[in-house]
């Protein structure tokens, strides 16, 4: 075990949930609250990692403070519908993680709840600890607040820790606590995000069991 605690996101890390349920979640509301504008599937994935979901809501959007809790509660909806599947080879990541006696924890900007629901049908042991959307704005990904508060409950080192994710707000949060970042690059194959979080990420691994050989062979 080459870590003593993994920091995992959650969606297009672990679970294929874009496709399975955020982008068509966002289509819906689209739909009921701006009819004019479409978003491919690249497109979502390209304005979530840049310049960000909430901020393209916000400032490309326009969305109101009504409209954003209009939104929010759609999404809700079809997270409540579908359960998203994992990865393959993510589950065994996990549970060889855990079996060797290591930690996993969460850090995402899906709900808690959801994410436990997740691991939950997935057959997955549960996380030692998730950071998720129900915190306050200050203290999410890519607030180091995470990695801070996930080294102070398990008393770790900064060399204890690698955060596994798939979009820059958690490479910012990995640099910002000075622990290193591993770029999951399976969900999509965008050449403008893959150049970039290649370029930027010192660890960068195109399927999980690559992950798996680095972080236990």
């Amino acid at each position: 075990m080459r870590y003593r605690c993994l920091i995992l996101d959650h969606d297009d890390t672990v679970v294929d949930s874009t496709r399975a349920i955020h982008y068509p979640a966002f289509l819906a509301s689209l739909a009921e609250m701006r009819p004019e504008h479409y978003v491919s599937l690249d497109g979502y994935f390209e304005l979530n990692f840049r310049p960000g979901f909430l901020e393209y809501c916000e400032n490309i959007l326009h969305f109101t403070e009504q409209e954003l809790d209009r939104e929010y509660e759609i999404w809700q909806s079809f997270v409540r519908e579908r359960i998203p599947k994992c990865f393959p080879g993510m589950s065994e990541i996990i549970k060889k993680q855990k079996a060797e006696g290591g930690l996993v924890c969460v850090a995402s900007h899906s709900v808690r709840t959801n994410i436990l629901r997740d691991y939950a049908a997935g057959s997955l042991p549960q996380p030692d600890a998730v950071f998720g959307w129900e915190m306050p704005r200050e203290q999410r990904k890519p607030s180091r607040y995470p990695v801070d508060r996930i080294r102070e409950l398990f008393g770790l080192t900064p060399q204890d820790c690698l955060v596994v994710d798939d979009l820059k707000p958690g490479l910012d949060m990995a640099r910002a606590a000075g622990v290193d970042f591993a770029c999951a690059a399976w969900a999509h194959k965008i050449e403008s995000i893959r150049s970039y979080m290649q370029a930027e990420s010192s660890l960068f691994f195109d399927t999980p069991s690559e992950l798996a050989a680095f972080l236990f062979d």
